[in-house]
């Protein structure tokens, strides 16, 4: 059977996937038979629902098209924002109340995207294959730091997370999926993910240590676990963490 390539570009973070030679920078990718570039974009290493635009020969072209002989194929990321008009968008628009599911790597950043006030579903003991399931049928976005994970077919929300530190983690996220401004910190409950909501003192206050209820009359509740939060030096700290998070994210 007769050999083909094509000459492929990723651009921005999709050049994390790539080895060193590959990185910003065109180069040939040979093929026979007639391969969809979708096949040949995880072929070459990059997780389809990293990518939200495909040129070929500077046309706009989804997943399912057929790659052709000594074309130019110019690969873009998700969220990434071009200057061009008439594109086709390879998913559809980002998820208006973004809800998670993390992976088993995960852990500290599911806390901090409880404590942002997103629904950050995590537990240890899912498969992938559950990930997939869960991702899918409750529309929530796939964090993980395993890039094999993206490559389901099914897939249409995730990220591939890049660092390996929680506090960067959550920096990542919130950059690239342009959170700051849907925020609603200290309303979901970090250990199990719960809401929280007010309570009247009255009726915990056999739950409160002495010197808590004399020094702090506003309190609320987590609807799952029953956790019991008040605005402490626990608050102060966390208040602070997030405040340093959203500047530097922001870059106010």
């Amino acid at each position: 059977m007769e050999t083909h390539q094509a000459f492929f570009r990723f651009y921005e973070e999709l050049n994390d996937f790539l080895p060193g030679y590959r990185k910003m920078a065109e180069f040939p990718y040979p093929f026979t038979g007639n391969p969809s570039v979708k096949d040949a974009i995880e072929s070459i290493g990059v997780p389809h629902v990293e990518v939200d635009l495909i040129l070929a020969d500077g046309k706009s072209v989804g997943f399912a098209y057929k790659l052709r002989n000594n074309e130019r194929i110019s690969v873009y990321p998700v969220f990434e924002t071009l200057d061009i008009s008439d594109v086709q968008r390879l998913r559809a628009s980002p998820l208006r109340d973004p809800k998670f599911i993390l992976d088993v790597h995960l852990g500290r950043l599911a806390k901090y995207i409880r404590l942002c006030g997103f629904d950050g579903r995590y537990e240890k003991d899912l498969t992938d294959r559950e990930i997939v399931a869960i991702s899918l049928s409750q529309e929530r976005i796939i964090l993980t730091r395993d890039r094999g994970l993206l490559k389901a077919k099914n897939i249409t929300h995730g990220l591939w997370i890049r660092s390996g530190k929680p506090v960067e983690q959550l920096r990542e996220v919130m950059k690239r999926l342009d959170l700051v401004n849907k925020l609603q910190p200290f309303t979901r409950c970090m250990e199990c993910n719960g809401e929280i909501v007010s309570i009247a003192s009255e009726e915990i206050k056999q739950q409160l240590p002495e010197r808590t209820k004399e020094f702090y009359m506003d309190f609320r509740r987590c609807t799952l676990c029953g956790r019991i939060y008040w605005e402490g030096s626990h608050f102060e700290r966390m208040k602070k963490f997030l405040d340093n998070v959203i500047l530097s994210v922001s870059g106010k």
